[in-house]
């Protein structure tokens, strides 16, 4: 009876033990700026707090199976880089495409200095859309669980893999959900910003895919 307690015991701890390494990978990976957590800030100036938690909850749909997919990708393909790289080739263009999608969006729209109600169910596509253009994503997943595994604090199968991801998908919504309230709450030192942030987003999306292809080139 005691070792199936010990046993119970033990695997819980395993259990919050990747929830929380999945929780600080995504956290981390999610404080950085990127074109996911500017959008957010866009969303909460332009449309309100609650519009950007939905959005923020098609972040957090796609983040999970992307999770899952860099666990399930450090397992098998350890040894074959190069369809991390063709991915990291695929984002490339889509970071490329974004961008030249930002600055269209910058230099046609028409300012609005109040805010615009915008649908749940909008708002939530929306975020899954842009969550499923985030290639970045599962290599960042892949590498982080692999430098894991290296360390021997990660062991792949299926469950683990799931607890990590929903680790990930709660660490990416709390971040999430911080810049958006933040964003909201500081509003008027942001405002000049926020009529600007489609130019910002075109200029750092640019910048990510300048970036990845010279690092591709050099490779």
């Amino acid at each position: 009876m005691r070792f199936f307690v010990f046993l119970l015991i033990y695997k819980n701890m395993d259990i919050l033990l990747f929830i929380g390494l999945g929780f600080i990978i995504a956290a981390g990976g999610s404080i950085t700026p990127s074109f996911l957590n500017l959008t957010v800030v866009k969303f909460s100036l332009r449309n309100g707090v609650k519009a950007a938690l939905y959005l923020i909850g098609g972040y957090a749909t796609v983040l999970f199976f992307q999770a899952n997919i860099g666990a399930y990708l450090s397992n098998i393909l350890m040894e074959n880089s190069e369809y991390i790289t063709l991915i990291q080739k695929i984002g490339t263009v889509i970071l490329l495409l974004l961008s030249i999608n930002f600055f269209r969006l910058h230099f046609t729209s028409k300012e609005k200095k109040e805010k615009e109600d915008i649908p749940k169910s909008k708002a939530y596509f929306h975020g899954i859309l842009m969550s499923s253009l985030n290639t970045i994503a599962i290599p960042f997943y892949f590498t982080s669980i692999s430098f894991l595994i290296g360390l021997e604090y990660f062991e792949y199968s299926y469950l683990n893999g799931f607890f990590f991801s929903i680790g990930s998908t709660m660490g990416s919504f709390t971040l999430y959900a911080v810049y958006a309230i933040v964003a909201n709450k500081i509003e008027d030192k942001l405002t000049y910003i926020a009529t600007k942030m489609d130019f910002i987003l075109g200029c750092l999306t640019g910048f990510v895919a300048i970036a990845n292809a010279v690092y591709l080139y050099i490779q």
